[in-house]
């Protein structure tokens, strides 16, 4: 039995320790990369929160940006688009790495049985998405991130060096703190030793011991009512690592996909993906008028947070609740052949997208920010890597561009297992890791009590941090937060832990997170867009 520590706020006493070289928590694509590339250097733990099939991979519909088609289209291309969607806050150096390792990281996607589609040629069938100046994404139809989250999977599920954790849910990541030392912010050489990880069927938690730790948790979205993320992107990671003294940046800047299907009542909201734009589809207001050409010369093709500020600036001008996409003018069978999983669904719902317009609305979709790691995917905690949307690369700066988060996932995933390779051999587990005990706590009584205030962090993320901001909405939005923090916390340090009281609690620190990073930055820029502060041209945009 491990000691026990003299003190701790943390109330489980684990009922199990395991012990790998590699802990991995979040089965999308950037966790399964890993893991599979993991497996040839040692064990590998994969825990998974609900199915492995269930991630925000498997919604992505548009596609993986990469340069292929070296006749028309270069690497500088890519990296220059890369950089004006990031409106120049991207990093250089993350930027010139994902570009240079995209046609690697396809070559990787193939070998693991994802298929592209091609065109009669045998060649790529690239599409255009907003922001590209060529046709680069690579797609399956309309469900590429269908094809690769399943295809993954099941790679990851015949791989006898993976014991996958299905229904597993990380609580928090062990370090010093848990061995009874002080942590803050200014402590040096913080070190990740695994993570305390609840056993939804038992109800128990185990101990997980890891010479190396990955965060693959993904995005945030369900922080707000309108997303087009699974509900279990609840922000984990983030708030896992933030809690425990890591550096945490760019949270304000939350991309809001431009085209989400309006349909009230739907959560998550379906998405209309951008390459039906790319396709040739048209922004119409309630009138039926194209006016993207009011706000940028791209039309429809402008980067998202252009057009999603233009049809929420469209919406408020004409009191509706959504604009409409239209395709209606492009040939019916083509539409149906590109985009047969949206036709199915808006044909369900009483929309014939070949005759009628689409009705769509802006809905919360990709953190451009996260985590922050180097070029090798480690983060400011020793041992610990951040990948996928969890992880702030650098790469996306102010916005990202369309599809370059997918390949990207895949690069920073060999980056990472790339540089924990190297050092595996020269670490060990803890031993003198404590249980985490839950002496005094109670099942709370009230879950709808915990149901209520994820309602609330929603309401007040939706009204106050939205697309369009202000000091006064942010402070606004602060104080209500604060009040529900102080509550959470109380109900957190006397129940036994849940995964819905962890869920809401992450929520709340990711929502923090992404107001106070937003009060911070005194400027309009990319996602970032606030009355207080009128954007300003820069030379790079005259």
């Amino acid at each position: 039995m491990a000691q026990k520590m003299p003190w701790s706020p943390y109330k489980f006493r684990t009922t199990l320790t395991r012990k790998y070289d590699f802990l991995v928590v979040g089965g999308g694509i950037a966790g399964m990369s890993f893991s599979l590339k993991a497996a040839r250097y040692g064990s590998v733990a994969l825990i998974c929160k609900t199915e492995l099939e269930e991630a925000n991979t498997y919604f992505a519909q548009g596609g993986v940006a990469s340069v292929t088609n070296l006749k028309v289209d270069d690497f500088g291309k890519h990296i220059h688009d890369t950089m004006v969607a990031g409106d120049w806050l991207s990093d250089p150096a993350a930027v010139e790495k994902v570009v240079n390792g995209a046609p690697d990281g396809i070559a990787d996607l193939l070998d693991w049985g994802v298929d592209f589609d091609r065109n009669e040629q045998g060649d790529f069938d690239l599409h255009r998405e907003g922001g590209h100046s060529e046709f680069r994404i690579l797609h399956q139809a309309d469900r590429t991130g269908a094809a690769i989250q399943e295809s993954l999977a099941q790679k990851v599920r015949e791989c006898k060096d993976i014991d996958l954790f299905e229904h597993h849910f990380a609580v928090e990541i062990i370090t010093e703190h848990h061995l009874g030392k002080i942590v803050t912010r200014r402590t040096p050489g913080i070190t990740c030793f695994g993570a305390y990880v609840l056993n939804e069927e038992t109800g128990q938690v185990d101990t997980f011991l890891a010479k190396a730790t990955v965060m693959a948790t993904g995005g945030v979205g369900s922080v707000y009512t309108t997303t087009t993320n699974p509900l279990i992107a609840t922000g984990d990671g983030i708030a896992m690592v933030y809690r425990a003294k890591g550096e945490v940046a760019d949270m304000e800047f939350i991309q809001f996909h431009p085209t989400a299907l309006y349909h009230p009542g739907d959560r998550p909201s379906f998405l209309i993906t951008e390459a039906m734009r790319g396709y040739g589809a048209v922004l119409r207001d309630p009138d039926g008028e194209e006016f993207m050409h009011k706000y940028d010369p791209r039309l429809s093709l402008a980067p998202r947070d252009i057009v999603a500020r233009a049809i929420d600036s469209e919406m408020k001008l004409h009191g509706a609740d959504h604009v409409f996409l239209d395709v209606t003018h492009k040939d019916p069978e083509e539409t149906k052949r590109h985009f047969p999983t949206i036709y199915e669904k808006c044909l369900s719902l009483g929309i014939d997208i070949t005759r009628e317009m689409i009705p769509v609305a802006p809905a919360a979709h990709y953190l451009c920010g996260g985590i922050k790691v180097d070029l090798n995917g480690e983060s400011s905690i020793g041992r610990l890597y951040a990948i996928g949307e969890c992880s702030r690369t650098g790469l996306h700066g102010g916005n990202r561009l369309a599809s370059n988060s997918l390949i990207e996932a895949v690069v920073y995933a060999n980056a990472a297992i790339r540089h924990a390779a190297e050092r595996i051999g020269g670490y060990d587990w803890r031993t003198d890791v404590p249980d985490w005990n839950d002496e005094g706590t109670e099942h709370p009584e009230e879950m709808v009590l915990i149901r209520q205030s994820a309602r609330e962090v929603n309401q007040i993320m939706g009204s106050y941090v939205g697309i369009v901001r202000s000091d006064l909405r942010l402070k606004r939005a602060w104080n209500r937060l604060d009040i529900l923090y102080n509550e959470t916390e109380r109900l957190f340090k006397t129940s036994k832990v849940s995964r819905e009281i962890c869920e809401l609690r992450n929520l709340i620190n990711v929502a923090y997170l992404i107001m106070r990073q937003a009060m911070e930055r005194k400027e309009s820029r990319g996602l970032h867009y606030t009355i207080s502060y009128p954007p300003k041209v820069r030379k790079e945009e005259k």
